[in-house]
């Protein structure tokens, strides 16, 4: 009786062990920051103007608003399946907000793991400005 109690506990103990350590592992995924720190350092080059705006949304319409939606709220018809297109009138930016972080998202795609691609192959880096500043004035104050 006595070795099978032994058995017993040692498993247990085995158990904890995995599950702590299999929560130690994940909880480091976890604390990544947001936002590019190189990336925000880049700037806007465009001034931000009623020309500057109007291009970047012929460039939104083109490329954006298949999976962000006509009025930036991620909800656009075409997002792949199981995607979530960032909202781009809230205050929440996962990949960081500033124009640089913004640019490089539109310019190199958001990442490994996610459906928004790079547009730098479709765009020119003054198309890429311009729908930057497009996509700062879809944001609602608050």
């Amino acid at each position: 009786m006595r070795a099978l109690w032994n058995t017993a506990i040692s498993c247990l103990v085995f158990v904890y062990l995995v599950l702590v350590t299999a929560s130690a592992m994940g909880s480091g995924s976890q604390a990544a920051p947001a936002g590019n720190p190189e990336a925000k350092k880049l700037k806007n080059p465009v001034a931000s103007s009623a020309a500057s705006i109007a291009a970047g949304k012929k460039n939104y319409d083109k490329f954006c608003a298949f999976c962000h939606g006509d009025e930036g709220k991620g909800d656009g018809p075409m997002a792949p399946k199981g995607s979530h297109p960032s909202n781009l009138t809230d205050a929440e930016w996962t990949h960081g907000g500033s124009d640089g972080e913004i640019f490089t998202v539109i310019s190199d795609g958001a990442g490994q793991g996610s459906a928004m691609k790079s547009f730098k192959a479709k765009l020119t880096p003054d198309e890429i400005w311009n729908t930057v500043n497009y996509v700062r004035s879809l944001a609602k104050p608050h």
